[in-house]
Parts: structure tokens; sequence; C-alpha cells
């Protein structure tokens, strides 16, 4: 089983930043892709960004431009950091790490853009 624990959501104004962690325990050997998902109330959840072991990334066109997704191997941690953020954007986002044929969710860290 792996673990994974989300932080550093809240609520900031249109155009602010925030920087999401999602901190991976537990059966890590062998954690492949990692990413960042979100979902809107009413809506389905979607990709926002995922990045392989070795470091190759991936974005939604919604984020490109703006948001950053980087992890640290040793640490075992994935961070989105998320600029000029819009009111768009405001969901509640979910980590998500994959090892061999398992596919693992964190609780989830709402994030709440004003206008």
């Amino acid at each position: 089983q792996v673990q994974l624990v989300e932080s550093g959501g809240g609520l900031v104004q249109a155009g602010g930043s925030l920087r999401l962690s999602c901190a991976a325990s537990g059966s890590i050997f062998n954690i492949g892709a990692m990413g960042w998902y979100r979902q809107a109330p009413g809506k389905q959840r979607e990709l926002v960004a995922t990045i392989t072991s070795p470091g190759t990334t991936n974005y939604a066109d919604s984020v490109k431009g703006r948001f950053t997704i980087s992890r640290d191997n040793a640490k075992n941690t994935v961070y989105l950091q998320m600029n000029s953020l819009k009111p768009e954007d405001t969901a509640v986002y979910y980590c998500n790490a994959r090892r061999t044929i398992f596919t693992y969710w964190g609780q989830g860290t709402q994030v709440t853009i004003s206008s």
C-alpha cells in the first residue's frame, strides 16, 4: 500500500500563487508516475499534470504556462507550483501515484480562488 498526503491548499485571490505538496509513504519502492488531478463541484475529476520517475512532464492545456509539476524522488514527494491562479482553478486537488498495476489517491486538498 502507498499512502499519499497532500498539503498546501487554501484560499487566494485571482492572480496569486499556491504550492501543493504530496508526500508518499508506505510501499514506495517502484513508484512510477505521479500526478495531480482536480475536481470542481458538479464536474468530473480531470488531469492537471503528471510527472514520470525520470522527470517527463505532461500538463492539461488549461494550466500550461501557469503550473509546474516537480518531484523529489529522495523525499518521495511531488509538488505543484500554481501561478497566475484563476477562479476556474477552484477545485479539490488530488495527488495520484502509480506503482506496478495499482493506482493510489490522496485525500485531496481544497484550492479556492477568489475573483
